[in-house]
């Protein structure tokens, strides 16, 4: 079963034995959800439908009535209220967390003991290592950060002198490969599906214009149009570089937004700071969150017939709005853009995370370089052999 336990959440075997998920609230209709618990998915999915069935339950600290000062749950109920927690994470940051720290909480020792009973100067690296043995490298990771940002504010706080799971990594293991990259057929597939006019054409024509995030792709509107690019702050980084982005607008998003009938095309909307957002739900009004447009993205892409693919890590992955930031950057790097162009479009920090798409260019060139030489030497033989 999941390693994160989360209100509403129902996890069952199947009659083919697979482990399902599924979101059940009173009053409300129970949905299943994907990937997960713990992952982005998942966690996109799961905060999609609390929102849209009430809102989070009152939170109750755990312990609450019998907590000991010092305790690991004493530290984070204050973390829970501090600054470090509550301004310095992205909410989704927050919603990430909060579920793997309850957890660790909740978990016992082998002596029978919760974690969060024990006192937080006490604990040891090797009882960081106990609650990651037997979790996958990726939670492995999420845990690791969750736990840090804990034990940073237990330090500021004169809690402990250091941070048990410094120098802990997660269990080497074959690298994910992420969400699955779009390639030129898929993207001709849900074009040739979905035609100009419609809102699941500009959301493709959106996210390949900016090579976006989900998140700030379905809360552009025509207020982010000035002088024929589009502006905004990612908000992964609105609380650290807070970097703004100017992206001219492509030919092809261009005709999409066109195509668009009022209000949605740009060049009827009156200059207003309130006009919306380019993308909207059935219901002609902004998605409510960035799982709810993912989710109706994932729909767009079953309708356009683009099916599951098994990758080469042998997880098998289906065509999301994420991997159009991929595709875009895939694109800028074939283009022959250098990694300083194509930060300035994505909105990276660093280019150690565009390297990927760099490196596959530079094989390709050096490859049909080396292919070349190999072909030309081959002909300069049977020519000197004639």
């Amino acid at each position: 079963m999941a390693d994160i336990t989360l209100p509403y959440i129902n996890s069952y075997y199947d009659v083919r034995g697979k482990l399902r998920h599924t979101f059940r609230r009173k009053g409300h209709k129970r949905v299943s959800l994907p990937g997960l618990p713990g992952s982005a998915e998942f966690m996109d999915a799961y905060h999609a439908r609390v929102e849209k069935t009430g809102g989070s339950p009152s939170p109750v600290e755990i312990g609450a009535s019998r907590t000991i000062a010092g305790s690991v749950d004493a530290s984070t109920a204050a973390y829970y209220k501090h600054d470090d927690f509550t301004k310095a994470l992205a909410p989704a940051t927050q919603n990430m967390r909060r579920p793997i720290l309850d957890n660790f909480r909740e978990l016992r020792t082998p002596s029978g003991r919760r974690y969060g009973e024990n006192s937080i100067a006490t604990l040891r690296p090797k009882d960081i290592m106990a609650v990651l043995e037997g979790k996958t490298r990726n939670a492995q990771k999420n845990w690791l950060k969750a736990l840090r940002g804990l034990m940073a504010f237990a330090i500021s706080q004169g809690m402990r002198s250091n941070d048990p799971s410094e120098g802990l990594k997660p269990v080497k293991g074959p690298k994910s490969m992420g969400h699955l990259t779009w390639l030129e057929p898929q993207v001709a597939q849900y074009r040739e599906h979905h035609k100009l006019g419609t809102i699941a054409r500009l959301a493709l024509e959106l996210l390949l214009n900016i090579a976006a995030r989900r998140y700030d792709a379905h809360e552009l509107g025509p207020k982010n149009i000035v002088d024929g690019r589009l502006c905004w702050r990612p908000h992964k980084t609105l609380r650290t570089t807070g970097k703004l982005l100017k992206v001219k607008i492509t030919p092809q998003f261009q005709a999409a937004l066109d195509a668009m009938p009022s209000p949605n095309n740009v060049v009827k909307f009156p200059k207003s700071e309130n006009v919306g957002t380019f993308l909207t739900n059935d219901y002609g009004r902004p998605f409510a969150s960035a799982a709810a447009f993912g989710n109706k993205f994932a729909d767009w892409c079953t309708a356009a017939g683009l099916k599951p693919v098994q990758c080469d890590d042998g997880k098998i992955r289906n065509y999301r709005a994420h991997g159009l930031r991929k595709a875009a950057l895939r694109a800028l790097a074939h283009a022959g853009c250098s990694g300083s162009q194509m930060m300035h479009v994505s909105g990276h920090n660093s280019l150690a995370q565009l390297q990927e798409y760099l490196d596959e260019v530079e094989q390709e060139h050096q490859a049909d370089a080396a292919m070349d030489k190999l072909m030309a030497a081959e002909i300069k033989m049977a020519t000197s052999s004639d």
